[in-house]
């Protein structure tokens, strides 16, 4: 018969055998950080802001050169209605989505047809749009940003920006001002020497046909969105909101662009 061995003396021989220290984790890749914590997001958090695009990497880590065509105009998207719109490249696109979870899909995303020149605006369209096609991962980091993760490990943050509703907590009214092209003196309380944008309102029945249009007067603030430019006239489609506490210089009124209708060059001696 072969002689026991003390259990003492098997514990001692298999702790010999077991590193004193277990081997490290592999560290990811040089240069590839690691992925934010997230959490999912629902419809209604994703409508109440506008998302413009701050980072964006490979799965490498490397930054995708191809997204940020025009350093002082981002791409943005917005959700509503169960649809999600991109602007800041060349064109205008938008497409139905689905939100289950952290799952994200995109349908077939339609655009406009303008061109660009230059390239890079039409590239930035063609890389959100790949980028957006088929199903990936939706959610927003500890620091409220969104994370989009597509299938091929790319990943797009966005910031978030409240909307006009959201800032003023409701849906606004549609209205529609004419623009003139030239700014005009006018009499501010608060700020001497001040121009003010010469505007009218125009209305319009259901099928976009012309109905009335108002009498020139003075708009002593500007239209948040809205950048004039000298010497272009405009038609503007905005959200004008009412503000629940303005302050005591401000207007009770803010007028928030939606659309630029119509644009026309003119000439100032006609």
């Amino acid at each position: 018969m072969r002689p026991a061995i003390p259990l003492l003396s098997l514990a001692i021989a298999l702790a010999a055998c077991t590193p004193s220290n277990p081997p490290a984790e592999t560290p990811p890749p040089a240069g590839v950080a690691a992925a934010p914590a997230t959490r999912a997001v629902d419809a209604q958090a994703l409508a109440a802001s506008h998302w413009r695009l701050a980072d964006a990497v490979d799965a490498g880590g490397r930054r995708i050169d191809a997204l940020f065509p025009a350093p002082d105009q981002p791409l943005q998207l917005d959700f509503a209605d169960g649809r999600v719109s991109v602007s800041g490249g060349c064109n205008q696109m938008s497409g139905g989505y689905t939100l289950s979870g952290d799952r994200f899909e995109v349908g077939a995303l339609a655009q406009t047809k303008k061109f660009c020149g230059g390239g890079a605006l039409m590239a930035a369209d063609d890389a959100i749009g790949a980028r957006l096609a088929g199903a990936g991962t939706l959610a927003t980091g500890d620091d409220g940003r969104l994370v989009l993760t597509t299938a091929g490990g790319d990943r797009l943050t966005f910031a978030g920006t409240p909307t006009a509703e959201t800032t003023y907590g409701g849906e606004g009214e549609r209205v529609f001002l004419e623009v003139a092209a030239e700014r005009v003196p006018c009499h501010h309380p608060m700020m001497p020497d001040y121009r003010c944008l010469h505007v009218r309102e125009i209305t319009y029945d259901d099928k976009g046909i012309k109905q009335e249009t108002g009498e020139w007067e003075y708009l002593y603030q500007d239209i948040e969105g809205y950048t004039h430019e000298p010497g272009v006239r405009n038609v503007l489609r905005l959200k004008r909101f009412e503000v629940a506490n303005p302050p005591a210089d401000g207007s009770s009124i803010a007028y928030v662009l939606d659309m630029v209708v119509e644009s026309e060059s003119v000439n100032p001696g006609a």
